[in-house]
């Protein structure tokens, strides 16, 4: 049985796009009038709710004290906020109860390199905080402990992230749903199909800049107008195959070339020390293919 603050989280998510933000950053650090700026805009522009300190955020590679001026600057935007947690043991289940503290509406849990129901119990029992959790590429969890893993009170949602694997893209849908969690896209190579296929919100980090490919995609198929939805979502793939492109990696500082050519953030903070070697003249294809 789902618990009430999960499954009002649930509740809450259905429907909504879901940003995976950047953190956009100088040599000098995060500015928080910068960031507020940032998440201010994505909102403006059709994101419905913020994930932080997640994959697209570099959450892992944050600072104690940078990931509560992140939470707390997300907080003051009037949205939904989520709390990439990540690592195993008491190193989660510390972040999340860190989110709890801040004020934070949930959080998304990483995939975890040990037990995995174990792992979101404990934190689940450190913050009391609702999870959506992680099927992702990198790590996919096994199909019955997924399954174990839906029926844990504290799991609002799951987000499948599984990149190229439509059959698993479909089965973590299908599981979620039959448990009564909430399906969410983290597919942006496949976002359009997996809508299709029963995802009922998104949470990707194609949604962090040209932020009205994909929210027209979402409200398009939200509202059943399916000739726009056609339209949109063949944008949302050209967006998508520019951006989530070998090195996969590489994804973050694409989508922050992106944001500084629409203004979102200053070409001073436009860095990504964790960014795998791009090709040259990849900025240039990029900002021009978002355009």
């Amino acid at each position: 049985m789902i618990d009430p603050r999960a499954g009002a989280l649930r509740d809450l998510l259905t429907g909504r796009l879901i940003a995976a933000t950047l953190t956009p950053r100088s040599p000098d650090g995060i500015d928080p009038d910068v960031l507020k700026a940032y998440f201010d805009g994505l909102v403006a522009d059709g994101v419905e709710a913020l994930a932080v300190a997640a994959h697209t955020g570099r959450g892992p590679f944050l600072s104690l004290a940078e990931r509560d001026l992140v939470v707390s600057v997300a907080r003051r935007v009037g949205v939904p906020v989520l709390v990439g947690v990540n690592g195993d043991g008491d190193h989660a289940s510390a972040q999340a109860a860190r989110a709890a503290d801040l004020g934070a509406d949930g959080v998304l849990v990483f995939a975890s390199s040990g037990e995995i129901v174990a792992h979101h119990d404990a934190i689940w029992r450190a913050a009391g905080l609702p999870m959506i959790a992680f099927d992702l590429y990198l790590n996919p969890y096994p199909p019955a402990d997924l399954a174990e893993l839906m029926r844990h009170p504290g799991v609002a949602g799951l987000k499948v992230a599984r990149l190229h694997d439509a059959i698993a893209c479909q089965a973590g849908i299908a599981t979620a749903r039959a448990a009564g969690r909430l399906a969410v896209t983290g597919e942006d190579r496949m976002f359009g199909p997996s809508l299709m296929w029963g995802a009922q919100a998104a949470l990707v980090g194609l949604a962090a800049a040209a932020v009205e490919t994909t929210a027209a995609t979402l409200r398009a198929w939200r509202e059943r107008r399916f000739a726009d939805f056609v339209a949109a979502s063949a944008r949302t793939d050209a967006l998508a195959e520019a951006t989530f492109t070998m090195p996969v990696d590489g994804y973050v500082q694409r989508m922050q070339w992106i944001a500084a050519a629409e203004g979102r953030i200053p070409t001073s903070h436009v860095t990504d020390p964790h960014a795998p070697d791009l090709p040259a003249g990849e900025q240039d294809r990029v900002v021009e293919a978002a355009r």
